[in-house]
């Protein structure tokens, strides 16, 4: 997610026992070409385990070149992404009409992803929708077809891009998908909790989830729900100045990794998560979005210190 799964905030989600995290979505040619904007996202986390770096992009050369970089740069895995909704990539007039916009053109999605499989040997992996919009519900074609290609895995959100994020993921679409191939499918979208999990796994017919949104505010949760699934070590949810330290010690982090005026700005949305999942009180959370960095630590004691309201 954009904006939101950086480097210090995956380092925490990792932290508590998640199989997999997933780097910020970026733009193959940028990377390449080092285009200003992109020092933000440069340090990728090449060489921590269980890291995928998810490349986006509409020009075989560059993302094999993407590709190269992040393969020689020591990342894990390659996750190339064609399911982004956002107007800015999908849009001709944007990043190149990529990201879920190359659903409409599947023959182009293919030389894509057989320009990266060809460049790298690490697992390459594929993130798309169900299709462009209800007329177009391709996902099981493009999925086979990336499968030939040697795609290693497939993630599947259960919308269409034209829903964006409106109503409820269709996971029994998905199931479309896992009978089409024999590589691992994963169901994503709306999965917030084991239960959503179990369910998203028994209507799909996947072989695992992906979370996203869900775990804004909850680090913790990939690894709950992992342990409620499949019996992997359960993580000790923090509570009280539990809570507190954690956040404290992620806002340290970003601030580290950032700059102190940018990672403040940056952090931001995360204590306003943070705060949500705490039932901070409105004036407390107004206070500790509004104030200096020098601040923002002693605040969140006193703004996370009370149990976590959040349901199992």
């Amino acid at each position: 997610m954009a904006g939101i799964t950086d480097l210090p905030f995956r380092r925490l989600v990792a932290g508590f026992g998640a199989g997999l995290v997933v780097s910020e979505m970026v733009a193959s040619q940028e990377m390449v070409q080092a285009k200003p904007g992109m020092r933000e996202r440069a340090e990728l986390g090449f060489g921590e385990a269980d890291t995928a770096v998810q490349l986006a992009g509409r020009e075989a050369h560059w993302m094999a070149e993407a590709a190269r970089m992040v393969e020689a740069n020591g990342a894990r895995v390659i996750d190339i992404n064609m399911g982004c909704p956002a107007k800015k990539v999908t849009s001709a007039s944007g990043a190149g009409a990529s990201g879920s916009a190359l659903m409409k053109d599947p023959d182009h999605a293919l030389s894509l992803i057989e320009a990266v499989v060809a460049a790298v040997d690490v697992p390459v992996t594929l993130k798309t929708r169900l299709g462009w919009d209800d007329a177009m519900r391709n996902a099981p074609a493009l999925a086979r077809r990336a499968e030939a290609a040697g795609v290693r895995m497939i993630t599947i959100h259960g919308r269409t891009r034209c829903q964006f994020y409106k109503g409820q993921a269709d996971w029994a679409a998905i199931r479309a998908v896992t009978a089409a191939v024999r590589i691992p499918v994963v169901a994503n979208g709306d999965i917030c909790s084991a239960g959503d999990a179990r369910r998203a796994l028994d209507l799909s017919g996947a072989d695992g989830v992906m979370i996203g949104r869900g775990v804004q505010g909850r680090p913790w949760l990939l690894a709950e729900v992992a342990s409620a699934l499949y019996g992997t070590p359960r993580p000790d949810r923090p509570q009280g100045a539990a809570f507190a330290d954690m956040a404290g010690a992620h806002y340290d982090a970003a601030l580290s990794f950032y700059g102190t005026e940018l990672g403040a700005r940056v952090v931001r949305k995360h204590l306003g998560w943070y705060m949500e999942v705490a039932g901070t009180p409105p004036p407390l959370r107004r206070e500790v979005l509004t104030a200096g960095p020098a601040e923002v630590p002693r605040l969140l004691t006193a703004a996370l210190s009370a149990p976590v309201r959040v349901a199992a």
